[in-house]
């Protein structure tokens, strides 16, 4: 591999983060039910999807490992894997805080990888052994840019409205100052002319005139 690779792969892995647990008591099979309806879902979505299963308020769709299984209301065949979701639940949480650790933005981030796969079986149960449910889950998360926020058609009419009475307001305030200026410009012209007329060519009325010579 050349330099650039190495860095564009560095680059990559700074926006990701990842997260493990193995050998846990749960389902496989309900495992990857689970994962296959939360691959390339939001964080915070994924948590209250897990969050309602685990209250009864909303079931998990089986597409795969539905022989002999029921209808719920909304869908065909599924089922509410409380134990399966409390393990994926805290898978998400503790990836989430690995994310937080490394500088990443909590809010943004995509489930990019969820896997599920079936673990090592130990045998228990004395003199009648059996399997037990054993399930590995492996997570990784991306972080992904802040969109932004779409502009409905009433806040686009709103700020239009907005920037043409902005507009008019400062056409106004332009008009207004130019009435004033022209104003004082009069009223110094008339000062100036009033100052600058002699006293000699003042006309003075012939009633004065025989008066002062009196």
């Amino acid at each position: 591999m050349t330099n650039k690779n190495k860095q564009l792969e560095k680059e990559q892995k700074a926006h990701f983060a990842y997260a493990k647990s193995g050998n846990l008591p749960i389902s496989s099979k309900q495992c990857i039910e689970i994962c296959r309806n939360l691959r390339y879902k939001n964080t915070g979505w994924a948590k209250r999807y897990l969050e309602e299963v685990i209250v009864l308020k909303r079931a998990v769709p089986f597409r795969r490992f539905l022989m002999d299984m029921g209808h719920k209301p909304g869908m065909s065949s599924g089922r509410f894997p409380q134990k399966a979701a409390k393990e994926v639940l805290s898978l998400i949480k503790s990836v989430e805080a690995n994310a937080q650790a490394k500088g990443l933005n909590t809010s943004t981030l995509k489930i990019s990888k969820i896997v599920a796969n079936k673990a090592s079986i130990p045998l228990t149960g004395g003199r009648h052994r059996t399997g037990t449910k054993r399930a590995n889950l492996e997570i990784e998360v991306k972080e992904m840019p802040a969109l932004k926020k779409r502009e409905t058609k009433q806040q686009k009419e709103k700020t239009t409205k907005k920037s043409v009475k902005k507009k008019e307001t400062t056409e106004e305030k332009k008009e207004g100052k130019k009435t004033n200026e022209a104003k004082e410009n009069k009223e110094t012209v008339s000062k100036v002319t009033e100052t600058k007329i002699p006293t000699e060519n003042k006309v003075v009325p012939e009633n004065q005139v025989g008066e002062n010579k009196e």
